[in-house]
């Protein structure tokens, strides 16, 4: 069976201009497609490879294979991570939250500032690491899972995720997604295990 291009969890245009239709069509539809069709390339030119999720693709494969995986992964749970409706953390995620920054607010400056000074293309994150939360980040393709690490949220910050909305101003759309199109039910289905299985895809 073939990796395919997931369908996003909303409509398009669902956010106005804080993420635009283009953005969306060139994002996804040319992006995160690109990598489904790298990938599937890959996987059926050697038999081994046939068969394997992409989780276990993502934990077992390297170089080019990695990137593309990793990538079709990345994108996945990002879409997911997103919300057309502003909502907020509640229950235990609230809790933690408070407990660790003190508040949702302060955990969103963290998590700007480790996606606006990350150098280069690659993804900003929240992680569940034993009972404490983390926030990281990862460079290009890399991926959590590659590193037994266990992901709540990320957030791309490759140009094309921004650069038709917000041109070069990296800390703008970081501003504006982080506060206001964040899915809070999807992180804490996350840190309750539920949710990062849905960017799954068997092989």
């Amino acid at each position: 069976m073939a990796f395919t291009l997931p369908d996003l969890p909303y409509a398009k245009d669902a956010f106005g201009d804080l993420i635009s239709a283009e953005t969306f069509d060139y994002h996804h539809g040319k992006h995160h497609n690109a990598y489904v069709v790298k990938a599937n390339e890959l996987v059926s030119a050697d038999p081994a490879l046939q068969g394997k999720s992409l989780v276990e693709l993502v934990k077992s494969s390297s170089g080019g294979l990695f990137n593309q995986v990793g990538q079709i992964w990345n994108h996945s749970f990002y879409w997911l991570c997103l919300s057309p409706e502003k909502k907020a953390p509640a229950g235990k995620l609230a809790e933690m939250i408070d407990a660790q920054f003190g508040s949702t607010d302060a955990l969103i400056e963290k998590l700007k500032a480790e996606a606006v000074g990350h150098f280069g293309s690659g993804w900003a994150a929240l992680n569940l690491d034993g009972d404490q939360l983390a926030v990281t980040s990862y460079h290009d393709a890399d991926c959590p899972l590659a590193h037994g690490h266990t992901p709540l949220l990320i957030l791309d910050v490759w140009e094309h995720a921004y650069y038709v909305d917000y041109r070069n101003a990296r800390p703008v759309y970081a501003d504006a997604v982080l506060n206001n199109a964040i899915d809070w039910d999807f992180v804490a289905q996350n840190l309750d295990g539920n949710g990062a299985n849905r960017a799954d895809q068997p092989g």
